[in-house]
């Protein structure tokens, strides 16, 4: 009973162990990839303050930086967390073995002290003789032959639960060096997070220099973004009217067929229908409502439109210059010459050009996905695209790669980073 419930503490404190692991390795994944994107942030802030000019990519790229800063933090307390959790298991794992081992030797110890009292062949056939029968004589025979089996396993068993402290040992002191080196490496991190925030203290001054011009470039560029996302807009709208166009079209011509027979078998003429929704225009056919059902399945696992990159601009409302603007999408930075590549399966609906940059709009059912400001394009206008195939390259704003990346149901715009994966 007692090793019963040894062993399922062992299978259960292994199962945790296992749980963990899987766990801390997902964890080191997303550090290392905080890490690769640090290290472009950094690539993009060194090409950005290169310039005499501060641009407003600098200040994007060092907010980014303390962000993603904090996130490799905050992973690293994680995983912290994660072997304070294993270094408990392991610690009870190798008290309970040690607490084990020492019940097995005290019962061995027995065995071997009833195995010297009948060592000779006289002792054993005395035992057996002394039996008030034959019966019990015959249990005699097989009680010394189980009981040497049965310290033969023990003493393996001994064996095999002394190795197994030992392994359980070097785990736990592998833990605690891992520990070790993780706090060490959140010292470092939290150094370098300092020196950013000082680096941000140093541009924040320069900009009290340079506001003037920067509140020149900051409205340009608004200006030019609120043109920009009328197109977005327009061509979207264009979109929407000719597929309810076309669905009121086969809508009438259903109806005209089915007045005709209605009429030829001298029954009430239909009512006509009521006009379309921009839903029910846009997923008017099965393909489409296929392609529209197949996108919102996949909301949360789309792929990046860039393979490298960060977000330095988020959806919705954000201040700057002491106003507030709305912005439809997100921002990426990304990498020089990063190919820009389609999240899912669709249809090109819009290629434009605007201040030297390309616009991509793709349909996808009642999607609409946009990708903006790319250096170049290739793909056109009614061409096919599948999932992560590339449809241009990325361009730069202020001397750094960024791309613009927006998701509409119908006309209305949605948060991408609900929509993408990480």
């Amino acid at each position: 009973m007692k090793l019963n419930k040894a062993l399922l503490l062992i299978v259960a404190v292994c199962f945790c162990a296992t749980g963990f692991a899987q766990s801390s390795k997902e964890l080191k994944r997303k550090k290392e990839a905080l890490q690769r994107e640090i290290e472009l942030a950094q690539k993009n802030l060194n090409k950005a303050a290169s310039g005499k000019k501060l641009t407003l990519g600098q200040i994007n790229a060092i907010k980014a930086q303390i962000r993603l800063r904090q996130d490799k933090i905050s992973t690293i307390n994680s995983e912290i967390k994660n072997l304070d959790h294993q270094i408990t298991e392991n610690t009870h794992k190798v008290q309970n073995l040690k607490g084990r081992l020492a019940d097995l030797k005290k019962e061995y110890a027995g065995m071997i002290r009833f195995a010297q009292r009948n060592r000779n062949s006289y002792d054993k056939m005395m035992f057996i003789f002394a039996a008030s029968d034959f019966n019990q004589a015959y249990k005699r025979i097989k009680y010394l032959q189980q009981f040497g089996q049965y310290r033969k396993k023990q003493a393996a068993y001994i064996q095999g639960t002394e190795k197994q402290l030992s392994s359980q040992i070097v785990v736990l002191d592998k833990d605690l060096k891992s520990k070790s080196n993780l706090l060490k490496e959140e010292q470092t991190e939290k150094s370098k997070l300092d020196k950013n925030r000082s680096e941000q203290t140093v541009v924040l001054n320069k900009l009290s220099k340079q506001e003037k011009q920067f509140q020149q470039d900051i409205k340009k560029k608004r200006q030019q973004q609120s043109l920009i996302d009328r197109q977005i807009q327009a061509a979207i709208a264009r979109e929407i009217a000719a597929a309810r166009k076309k669905a009121e079209e086969e809508e009438r011509e259903r109806e005209r067929i089915a007045a005709a027979k209605a009429k030829a078998e001298n029954k009430p003429v239909p009512t006509a229908s009521k006009p379309r929704t921009t839903s029910e225009a846009l997923r008017s056919t099965p393909e489409a409502a296929k392609l529209s059902d197949a996108f919102e399945a996949n909301r949360g696992s789309l792929p990046s439109p860039v393979a490298t990159g960060y977000i330095t601009g988020r959806f919705g409302a954000y201040k700057v210059d002491q106003a507030t603007a709305m912005r439809n999408g997100v921002i990426f930075q990304t990498s020089e010459g990063a190919a820009v590549r389609a999240v899912f399966n669709g249809t090109v609906s819009s290629v434009f050009p605007q201040f030297g940059r390309y616009y991509v709009v793709i349909i996808h059912g009642e999607y609409f996905t946009v990708y903006e400001g790319l250096q170049s394009v290739s793909v056109r206008k009614g061409e096919k695209v599948t999932t992560k195939q590339t449809i241009g390259v990325a361009g730069t704003s202020d001397g750094v790669p960024e791309l613009g990346f927006q998701i509409h149901r119908g006309a209305v715009a949605q948060n991408p980073e609900s929509w993408l994966a990480r």
